[in-house]
């Protein structure tokens, strides 16, 4: 296994002492009620109060306040002191905020990952185990019927959908100005598949980097549905088109009646098992030749500069496993080489460190 220096140092070797250590086993043990109270604490602004006032609030201070009951303030106060959101000065009996509750109110991802994971994951995670048993992700059957969460993303409620889109989006919008320059400042494509496109916003910020690009999107037809009204009216909307593509029906190819120059794949292939990622890789390679690049966008999780950021990660392939498909994950280096290679595709250069987290492998026909 590859891993960067600081998760060989973190995942090879015990850190933790023997109160750590058995502290560690409580959280897990209490994870949905710790993750459930602190939620809360960011809804009814108990976190922000704090942090506005310094000098701390004592309990009837914070029911005033937030008009919750003095009941469910200390409930909650309690449990966030144990939990090490908040502090206590027991002179004056005023709550103050601790460091942790400081960084989940100021780090956008954390917040990003909380409501991600409440509005989408949070249910369906109780299915979790029948999900690794069935191989089928048995925690989206609270939402829908549907096969996987991609048929039925456009007809989820709307607070799932904004919440699915913000973590979708945030992730990969951060690398999109560094990635631009990696696709067109070195190859100038005139053609580029979008694959697994979604919204357009890739497609948008293609066709206003350069003005002479044309993007072709495959997604499956409800996404392209989706996709149209969101580029329409939008700059550039004319050299955007859509291809509707089931990439999980092999029998499927990918367009050829034009030279394509780039292929780009950003959190696509995430969505999909290894079997299912070299189908798909195969089918890419049948439209390539020798002067295609293909660009797969990724945050492998072996190759994170930070243990946070792994850890969100390969959390995050428990929300494939129970919720969107029931059989992909967030892969690191050894997984994809393998599919590339598999494919008879091979990697030509690796670009680490784009916005949070991500690598962009540029690969190549063999």
């Amino acid at each position: 296994m590859e891993l960067s220096p600081s998760l060989q140092n973190a995942y090879t070797k015990e850190r933790l002492s023997a109160h750590e250590a058995q502290l560690r086993a409580q959280f897990i043990a209490w994870g949905p009620a710790i993750f459930q109270a602190t939620r809360l604490m960011l809804k009814y602004g108990i976190l922000e109060l704090l942090r506005e006032h310094e000098e701390g609030l004592k309990r009837n201070e914070i029911q005033e306040k937030t008009g919750l009951s003095d009941y469910a303030v200390k409930c909650l106060l309690e449990a966030s002191l144990s939990i090490g959101t908040v502090l206590v000065d027991t002179e004056t009996d005023r709550y103050k905020l601790a460091k942790t509750g400081w960084f989940l109110l100021i780090d956008p991802a954390t917040r990003i990952d909380m409501d991600f994971n409440h509005d989408v994951n949070y249910e369906g995670w109780f299915r979790l185990e029948e999900s690794f048993l069935n191989g089928k992700p048995e925690g989206l059957k609270h939402f829908g019927t549907w096969p996987t969460v991609y048929e039925g993303l456009s007809s989820l409620p709307e607070q799932v959908q904004k919440s699915w889109f913000a973590f979708d989006h945030f992730y990969s919008d951060h690398s999109f100005e560094q990635a631009l320059r990696i696709v067109f400042d070195t190859r100038k494509p005139r053609l580029l598949f979008d694959i697994g496109g979604n919204t357009g916003k890739w497609a948008l910020l293609c066709v206003n980097y350069d003005k002479d690009v044309r993007v072709r999107i495959l997604d499956l037809p409800q996404q392209i549905e989706m996709m149209t009204r969101q580029v329409e009216d939008k700059a550039g909307a004319e050299r955007i088109d859509g291809y509707g593509i089931n990439l999980l029906d092999e029998r499927q190819r990918f367009p050829s009646d034009q030279k394509v120059d780039a292929i780009w794949m950003s959190q696509f292939l995430d969505c999909f098992s290894m079997r299912e990622i070299v189908s798909i890789l195969r089918r890419a390679s049948e439209v390539m030749d020798k002067d295609t690049r293909l660009y797969i966008m990724e945050t492998l999780w072996d190759r994170q500069k930070y243990e946070p950021a792994a850890m969100a990660l390969t959390m995050t392939s428990l929300y494939f496993a129970a919720i969107a498909n029931g059989n992909s994950k967030m892969y690191n280096t050894e997984d994809m080489r393998e599919c590339i290679e598999t494919a008879g595709l091979t990697i030509e250069s690796i670009h680490d460190g784009l916005g949070h987290g991500h690598s962009i492998l540029i690969c190549k026909l063999k």
